[in-house]
């Protein structure tokens, strides 16, 4: 009868304050401020705050949860908004009775499943948490049918990709959030009412260190005099940022300039002073501007011939590009054949 006087909300903007106080106070990990995505709960009883829960952005990478799902690297990175973490699950002081853990966690999913789509416009499926086996054995999580996958190699979140030595390793847990949530996060193409509106693709280690090698034979147009940077560096990074979701000139320097220094390195980027330095926007526009596109072309066909192969379906498209006008005074016409999976281009034909 207690159980059902237990209620789940989200927290007010008023309330956040006293969340936060609360967290740090009593959670061992201290109070974690909202990344991205992130919704925070608390559960009342009669009107007395007893647990709280936070639910965040999907860890980046984690083998055991990848390899349950079946991810290949295409679909990780364009559908992880779909799966959601249990980032921090506090009870209260006072409160730890027996089957008060499992049923708020419980009902707290059945709420998350209708909250985020209509606070972050999109659907999840799947919520993942970590276990630090040092303090805990995830008691809480087996009881509401939570999935133990296996543990974490040790290696912590930082502010520019992961730390360079491994810690703690930590238990995974899981939760399907829909019946066929694998076969949703894993599947060739996605159904519609789950794709999201940003589909990228992440390069592998390996392809970075592919990408600069097909570029290597290409004339170079620019003088030999005061070249900081290979040609086969820049039409790396620039393709790297195409891969990835980026637009114009700006949007390749931003991506290049965001790339942690081991990234630099697989590129082959300039080694002064002691770190790895990536062009500008105007030596990335002013060599882009002058290559020979069809040279560009043929070496980006190279790549996609190894790496593009396993798109397991093809769409073909045809667009008209704006202020193209040919010879005859028509507008030009292009038709693409792109890979659903990859978003890659596989060819082009006016």
């Amino acid at each position: 009868m207690l159980l059902k006087n237990i209620i789940i909300r989200p927290v007010k903007k008023s309330e956040e304050g006293r969340y936060k106080e609360l967290m740090q106070k009593y959670h061992y990990l201290g109070f974690m401020p909202k990344i991205s995505e992130t919704m925070w709960y608390v559960a009342t009883l009669e009107n007395e705050w007893i647990s709280l829960l936070s639910f965040s952005a999907a860890a980046l990478k984690c083998k055991v949860r990848d390899e349950w799902i079946g991810w290949r690297y295409r679909h990780q990175y364009s559908r992880l908004k779909l799966v959601v973490n249990n980032s921090r699950f506090l009870i209260l002081p006072g409160w730890h009775v027996q089957n008060f853990a499992s049923h708020i966690i419980s009902v707290c999913l059945k709420r998350l499943v209708d909250d985020w789509p209509k606070r972050f416009g999109h659907k999840v499926v799947l919520v993942e948490t970590f276990v630090d086996p040092s303090r805990f054995q995830g008691t809480i999580y087996k009881a509401s049918n939570w999935q133990y996958l296996g543990t974490t190699k040790g290696y912590r979140r930082i502010k520019n990709g992961y730390s360079a030595t491994a810690g703690n390793a930590k238990k995974v847990f899981v939760k399907p959030l829909h019946r066929k949530a694998r076969w949703i996060l894993s599947r060739p193409l996605i159904d519609g009412s789950y794709a999201l509106k940003e589909a990228k693709m992440t390069l592998t280690a390996a392809q970075m260190r592919s990408l600069p090698d097909f570029f290597k034979k290409m004339p170079d147009p620019r003088r030999g005099q005061g070249k900081r940077h290979q040609l086969s560096t820049i039409l790396a990074l620039a393709t790297g940022a195409t891969l990835c979701g980026m637009h114009g000139y700006k949007g390749m320097s931003d991506w290049a300039k965001s790339l942690t220094q081991k990234a630099r390195e697989r590129f082959n980027c300039r080694y002064e002073k002691g770190k790895y330095e990536v062009p500008s926007e105007f030596i990335i526009r002013d060599l882009l501007v002058r290559v020979n596109p069809d040279d560009l072309d043929a070496a980006f066909k190279g790549w996609n011939e190894i790496y593009g192969a396993e798109d397991e379906s093809l769409a073909i498209d045809g667009k008209v590009m704006c202020n193209a006008i040919d010879e005859d005074g028509k507008k030009t016409h292009i038709m693409s054949v792109v890979g659903h999976e990859s978003k890659q281009c596989y060819t082009q034909k006016k």
